[in-house]
């Protein structure tokens, strides 16, 4: 058990090393308080600079952090509550440490601006193409001739920006495309501002791949023409629709139906700008597998996304070739009992 605390009794003087002790431990109380007050609204991370115009001096900086009770983390960083970081003071140390003309960009950018749902792997910032740099656990550097202009106290690349540099940065094709649908199904960016964006992009390795996504999430199913799906069913050696039809609804053009009269096969195309990522893809897979499984009309969903990445559109053209198996079956079956 920890011993009482004992004062001394009236008119009993203390030592001058009891006092000098107390004098200590008051003064660290008083720089650790400071200290975590200037951390505050940087999750409990503070630069160097910050706690020197505050009236510390290097010397009391490093007595600190030789007792253990805070941590620097790199030239720049001293963290005050404990070396493990969380929430948004990673993304300042990031930043701190890698120049006052870095900024957070691509997906890190995206998610200080508030995108949800997304796992980062690794900070994304960006630096001026001669900026002299120091690799950072967990950080990736992006070098770039031309930065472009920054918003926020956390400097980030605006949304629209950031999330076309977050697709071409992604690891792959459908890491890339949900990237971009969650940015402006989550309005972080408009379809408007994202497509004018894409549209000023020089070199992109993924340039064909992005062309016709960006132009899904910006302009829904309308950007999948007629002749597009067409021409993946003759890939497949199915039967092109008997016919095709643009619905006109209250709020315009929503979707493309495409019908097998035949065989009683019905697919409807969704629009990617409607949805949060690919999860929509994986669901109309599970739902498409029980509407072929019942019912006298077949009716498929396929997201315009899944039909262009190559493993989901071959899993999405699989249905539809069951699908058209399946609805001659039993055309044939009803001729049978006629």
């Amino acid at each position: 058990m920890d011993q009482p605390t004992t004062f001394p009794e009236a008119g009993e003087s203390r030592s001058p090393r009891a006092l000098r002790d107390e004098a200590r431990r008051v003064e660290r109380e008083r720089r650790q308080l400071l200290a975590e007050e200037l951390a505050a609204p940087y999750d409990g991370v503070v630069t160097l600079a910050i706690l020197l115009a505050a009236g510390l001096t290097r010397g009391q900086i490093e007595a600190q952090v030789a007792r253990g009770a805070w941590h620097r983390l790199g030239r720049h960083t001293v963290a005050v509550r404990g070396q493990a970081l969380a929430g948004r003071a990673r993304w300042w140390h990031a930043l701190w440490e890698s120049g006052r003309h870095a900024a957070l960009d691509g997906a890190t950018a995206l998610l200080a601006a508030g995108l949800k749902g997304w796992s980062e792997r690794d900070i994304d910032v960006t630096v001026p193409n001669n900026a002299r740099v120091r690799p950072i656990p967990g950080v990736r550097h992006h070098r770039l001739r031309e930065q472009a202009p920054t918003v926020g106290a956390l400097r980030r690349t605006r949304p629209e920006v950031a999330a076309i540099r977050a697709a071409q940065w992604a690891v792959s094709d459908a890491e890339a495309a949900t990237v971009l649908a969650m940015a402006v199904q989550q309005r972080l960016v408009s379809p408007g501002a994202l497509l004018e964006r894409w549209r000023q992009v020089g070199y992109s390795g993924r340039r064909a791949f992005l062309d016709v996504v960006v132009e899904d999430i910006c302009n829904g199913a309308e950007s999948l023409g007629e002749l597009d799906f067409a021409r993946m069913c003759r890939a497949r050696g199915l039967a092109e629709p008997s016919r095709q039809v643009l619905r006109t609804g209250p709020k315009g053009r929503a979707y493309l139906d495409v019908f097998w009269d035949d065989e009683g096969v019905h697919v409807e195309i969704h629009g990617a700008h409607h949805y949060a990522g690919l999860t929509p893809v994986e669901d109309a897979l599970r739902a498409n597998d029980l509407a072929i499984s019942g019912g006298d009309e077949i009716h498929l969903q396929v997201p315009v996304l899944g039909l262009r990445l190559p493993p989901r559109r071959s899993a999405l053209l699989d249905q539809v070739e069951r699908a058209l198996v399946e609805g001659r079956r039993r055309a044939a079956q009803r001729s049978s009992t006629q």
